[in-house]
């Protein structure tokens, strides 16, 4: 596995959402949303990952938002692309166009709808990784996608493509995180994808979160990071139980439903429009989330 500098790949990665006006992408608020995760103390972002809605969108438009974010950032904090996609070709494309346009890593999903078995999927990633020399992360979110991976697949695919350095796990098994670091060691990097165990997985040595909620309270979400890397699990532990509402009520709808509606209540978007088959938030919705906000002195 290459060695990646100490400080890079770790932290509160947030996975921007995708703003929609009138049908189309929004990149000028998209190119705010950027400046303000820097002001805001991200440790980096994630552009078109789950919560950009990827699977709406064009490969043109990933690849400009991509573009967007990268001028956004000026280099002051990593820009992570996801380039997974549901055909092998597209993903090389969308990971290739990624690597040209400067990104500093990227986030493959784990090829959904055809559950593959583990050897394809091994097959799959190292083809894709030899392709490029950037970073490589394995996205496993075996509930969207219908297919997990396990510690033996993740080990060869490492085996034959040293560029792969982490995972971002979106599923709620802390066992294959503790099997990950005995087999692969601390430097390999795993990225907690559900909020609520953000706290817990850190604990016993992921890296950091790409977390949705980032997209609402950033500079909380990154000083959780900072706690626990602090070795102040006390305060950390306070903070995960200060956030733990604001986490849950992401997946009150699919996400990104109510994380949209929340971030034009916040102002951060002009509107909560999604491409279908995504929809807004209902009335009913959108009165339990302004609950959540005020609670959670967002309002």
């Amino acid at each position: 596995m290459i060695a990646l500098n100490q400080d890079f790949l770790r932290g509160s990665y947030t996975p921007l959402v995708t703003p929609i006006s009138d049908g189309k992408v929004d990149y000028e608020t998209y190119a705010r949303l950027v400046e303000w995760h820097v002001a805001q103390g991200s440790h980096g972002i994630v552009v078109a990952g789950t919560t950009g809605e990827p699977t709406t969108l064009s490969i043109e438009e990933r690849c400009d938002l991509l573009k967007v974010a990268m001028e956004a950032a000026s280099g002051r904090i990593p820009v992570v692309a996801a380039t997974g996609s549901q055909s092998h070709a597209d993903t090389i494309e969308l990971t290739q166009r990624a690597e040209r346009a400067g990104a500093a890593a990227v986030l493959i999903l784990t090829p959904y709808f055809i559950r593959p078995p583990q050897r394809g999927i091994v097959e799959y990633y190292v083809d894709i990784a030899q392709r490029i020399s950037l970073p490589v992360l394995i996205y496993h979110i075996p509930g969207r996608a219908s297919i997990a991976v396990t510690c033996d697949t993740v080990a060869k695919i490492v085996e034959r493509a040293p560029n792969l350095v982490g995972i971002k796990q979106a599923v709620k098994e802390l066992e294959l995180v503790s099997e990950l670091i005995v087999r692969l060691g601390p430097d390999f990097r795993i990225f907690v994808g559900l909020e609520d165990l953000s706290f817990p997985m850190m604990a016993i040595g992921a890296c950091g979160v790409m977390n949705a909620v980032g997209n609402l309270a950033p500079r909380r979400i990154a000083e959780l990071c900072d706690l626990v890397f602090a070795g102040k699990m006390e305060p950390a532990r306070a903070a995960h139980f200060a956030l733990f509402e604001l986490n849950q009520s992401v997946f009150f709808d699919t996400n990104p439903i109510p994380l949209k509606y929340m971030m034009k209540r916040l102002g951060l978007l002009r509107t909560n429009e999604h491409r279908l088959p995504m929809v807004p938030a209902t009335r009913e919705l959108e009165h339990r989330l302004d609950g959540v906000l005020e609670r959670a002195d967002l309002l």
